[in-house]
């Protein structure tokens, strides 16, 4: 994750549901004994969780330790599902009912991010993760008790607080939804809903041709639900920047719809008036717009950037960068850009793979829109939405 030659937190708008001895939670208009909060606080029975709303949008679990190696077997190598400079992802299990951790390969599976603290993205995805929960619950008239927590110092202060509020409301259908976290001792665990086809990029690139291919209409699929998580972050009300947008944190459910994960590198910004923010170089090898890695200029157009690479990879079924394939060729915005100057030559950057079975008009479109999104100028590039707006239009034309 962001591991770019040069140099996501996920949340939910939560009600804080206590787990633990030593958290609690109590409102400014609760009554002395707390019944007031009852609903808030998940009981033992799980009667507060219908089988309807397995992943309450609302809620936010805090789980121990001990229960999440429950969840997990220990953490056992064979339920592993991913991992990188964040630390490590594995496959848990939760009761469909409580949510209570069960033994391996009974209920509900999530994904458990044990990350990585000592590494700067494994932090800032905790960080941003759990604090934006605190945020939002002080922020709507509760209060919590973190006496049993122990927190790295200096922590708070690294976010400003606008930034924080803002990422608390990252709720959406195509972005992956935060379930709880653990934080005991030097343990920082994050338990997200899991994905049961993986990420794009194990469809895409898959390991000895262990996967088939995908089809163009999930090609489309796909690229059309990434760009409606993208805009959605663009949005004015959110005004997040992904930074390291690419097939990896694309992840896909049982029927191929996308939900954006790890955030762990997420930017609020510009402000009022700015055209962009001055951050240090982070993201991804092949996906970094050119002005961001000149200058540390980092705008929203810098994500069009990346979505424009994921069309090139989606048409072409080559890697953004692939330093197994001669010199000229191992970028795939280098290998593509002659043939996408001329609408004739674009035919030749389709994926074989696709057998030649795809719209012909449909690709070119897609070819030009990659075009536009890829732009050295970043001023010329189009908004997502309204790579978005293109998107939808051109499906549905081909559709009918």
């Amino acid at each position: 994750m962001g591991n770019c030659c040069v140099s996501g937190t996920n949340t939910v708008r939560p009600v804080y549901s206590s787990r633990q001895a030593g958290s609690t939670v109590t409102s400014k208009n609760a009554n002395p004994d707390g019944d007031s909060m009852k609903s808030s606080v998940r009981s033992n029975d799980g009667s507060n969780f219908k089988k309807k709303n397995l992943l309450p949008s609302r809620s936010l679990l805090s789980f121990s330790y001990s229960e999440l190696k429950v969840a997990t077997r220990n953490f056992n190598i064979s339920g592993r599902v991913g991992e990188g400079g964040f630390g490590t992802v594995y496959k848990g299990y939760l009761d469909k009912n409580t949510l209570e951790p069960v033994k391996y390969g009974n209920g509900l599976a999530v994904a458990i991010k044990k990350l990585n603290i000592d590494g700067h993205q494994g932090h800032m995805e905790w960080v941003v993760s759990f604090i934006t929960a605190i945020i939002y619950i002080w922020h709507h008239g509760g209060s919590i008790s973190l006496k049993m927590y122990k927190f790295k110092p200096l922590i708070i202060p690294m976010f400003d607080q606008t930034e924080v509020e803002l990422l608390a409301a990252l709720n959406h259908p195509n972005i992956v939804k935060l379930i709880g976290f653990c934080a005991e001792d030097e343990n920082r665990l994050l338990v997200y809903e899991y994905m049961c086809r993986g990420s794009l990029e194990s469809h895409l690139f898959p390991y000895r041709s262990q996967r088939r291919g995908l089809s163009w209409e999930l090609r489309m699929k796909i690229a059309l639900g990434a760009a409606r998580g993208l805009a959605f972050l663009h949005d004015a009300d959110t005004h997040v920047i992904y930074r390291d947008f690419k097939a990896a944190n694309i992840l896909l459910d049982d029927q191929f719809n996308v939900k954006l994960s790890d955030f762990g590198l997420a930017k609020h910004g510009p402000g009022e008036g700015a055209t962009h923010v001055s951050t240090r170089t982070m993201g991804t090898c092949g996906y970094v717009a050119p002005e961001y890695l000149a200058t540390g200029h980092l705008s929203s157009r810098s994500d069009v950037y990346s979505f424009g690479v994921l069309l090139l990879e989606l048409l072409s079924g080559r890697r953004a960068m692939d330093y197994d394939r001669p010199v000229g060729e191992q970028k795939v915005v280098d290998w593509a850009r002659p043939y996408l100057e001329n609408k004739k030559r674009s035919i030749y950057i389709m994926d074989p793979k696709l057998n030649g079975l795809f719209s012909l008009k449909g690709a070119n479109k897609i070819a030009s829109l990659a075009q536009e999104c890829l732009n050295e100028d970043a001023k010329a590039r189009p908004l997502m939405k309204e790579v978005l707006n293109s998107l939808e239009s051109l499906l549905v034309s081909s559709s009918r």
